[in-house]
């Protein structure tokens, strides 16, 4: 489905400007969020992500343009029984050749909604590390936005090698992301990410899982961690908002069992919990 200009149309297609720079300069920003019968998991975090990094390029965004959006395809997914994933996408719009941004853009906006199978929301994965590092030097690094072919050819190359996700390390090899989610490690009673000064993607689901690891008697800690400090971990899990938390069973050769890790269990519940809250729905449909 596709929600363009107020309207919810079957399908993807619709008419673009070939001058977009969304298109053209990879100038823009997306958002991807969950949906369960009817309503977006962390909906107001979502908004004021895409709102405040549309702000920091300078790109106009309405709040609540971008809420009837989701809310509209969210709603046809309540229709249907879907659980969804709805991306949102945003950019500058239309200009003339040259990188210089227009003085008044006129911003494109749309959305489309996709199942998203349940089975993946807490499944476990594979990491390997990638070469290609993460350029924590650019204000890019910290916003979603359009330009994730560093990220695409580290899907690839980790593809290739039999593993699910590419890990990313910075310009002063300290460790950043995975390709699609952020990065947690637990030693003893803390679970600790890398700060956003070290090129990471402030998450939602990462901003949950640290609200919730003092009640699940962890102490949450965000601090530089280097691949060989990540390797020494008790366990290790990825975040986003459509695997929500997904347990690290291996880093290159390094095996962890992170999935029976009685503290990484506690998380995956409060999550689970929290998900079904903002959904309104029972925690089986969440996973």
């Amino acid at each position: 489905m596709l929600w363009r200009d107020g309207t919810i149309v079957p399908g993807t297609h619709a008419p673009l400007d070939h001058t977009d720079r969304g298109l053209t300069l990879g100038d823009g920003l997306f958002d991807t969020a969950l949906a369960i019968g009817g309503r977006v998991a962390f909906e107001q975090a979502h908004i004021d992500r895409l709102v405040a990094s549309a702000a920091a390029l300078g790109i106009p965004a309405e709040a609540e343009r971008i809420r009837a959006a989701i809310r509209g395809l969210a709603g046809e997914g309540a229709r249907t029984g879907d659980r969804l994933a709805i991306r949102t996408t945003l950019t500058r719009g239309s200009g003339p050749r040259g990188l210089k941004p227009p003085e008044d853009p006129s911003p494109t906006l749309f959305a489309i909604a996709a199942p998203s199978a349940r089975s993946i929301a807490f499944a476990p994965l594979r990491l390997r590390p990638t070469a290609i590092a993460r350029n924590d030097t650019s204000p890019a690094a910290r916003l979603k936005t359009l330009g994730y072919l560093d990220a695409v050819l580290a899907a690839r190359e980790a593809a290739a090698s039999g593993f699910d996700e590419a890990l990313f390390r910075n310009t002063r090899g300290h460790v950043a992301c995975a390709g699609t989610g952020n990065l947690f490690a637990l030693f003893g009673e803390s679970v600790v990410t890398p700060p956003l000064d070290d090129g990471v993607l402030a998450g939602i689901v990462r901003g949950a899982v640290l609200e919730l690891a003092g009640g699940c008697g962890l102490r949450a800690e965000e601090r530089s961690l280097t691949l060989p400090d990540l390797l020494g971990a008790e366990a290790v899990f990825l975040t986003n908002s459509l695997r929500l938390i997904a347990p690290v069973t291996a880093i290159g050769d390094t095996a962890f069992a992170s999935a029976g890790h009685p503290a990484l269990a506690r998380l995956m519940a409060a999550l689970k919990a929290s998900v079904a809250r903002a959904c309104g729905v029972a925690e089986d449909r969440v996973a």
